[in-house]
């Protein structure tokens, strides 16, 4: 077994996939479950599993956090606040002020 052979991983739903970390995401099953529209569907898989972690599935609920409170979440880094900031101004919304 070559080295590159330790690193092919199987999800539970047989996908085979080659990751060398040992994150349990299959990146075939997350490409499926991505949103087409939606606050989240412009986010990287790694922000929207970080907001769906922690229950914030609208923008009403996105709006009760502060950008601090945000980038503290697993997965969730800078990058993803211009996004979600411009998605939350559309609807004439912002974050929660610290």
């Amino acid at each position: 077994m070559t080295r590159d052979d330790k690193d092919i991983k199987v999800c539970t739903q047989g996908h085979r996939y080659a990751k060398k970390s040992d994150c349990p995401t299959c990146p075939v099953c997350e490409e499926e479950r991505k949103p087409e529209n939606g606050f989240v569907s412009n986010l990287a898989a790694p922000a929207r599993r970080a907001l769906e972690n922690n229950g914030i599935h609208s923008l009403q609920v996105l709006a009760t956090y502060t950008e601090k409170e945000l980038l503290q979440f697993h997965g969730l880094g800078p990058a993803s606040i211009p996004k979600l900031k411009a998605a939350l101004k559309e609807q004439g919304m912002g974050f929660k002020h610290e």
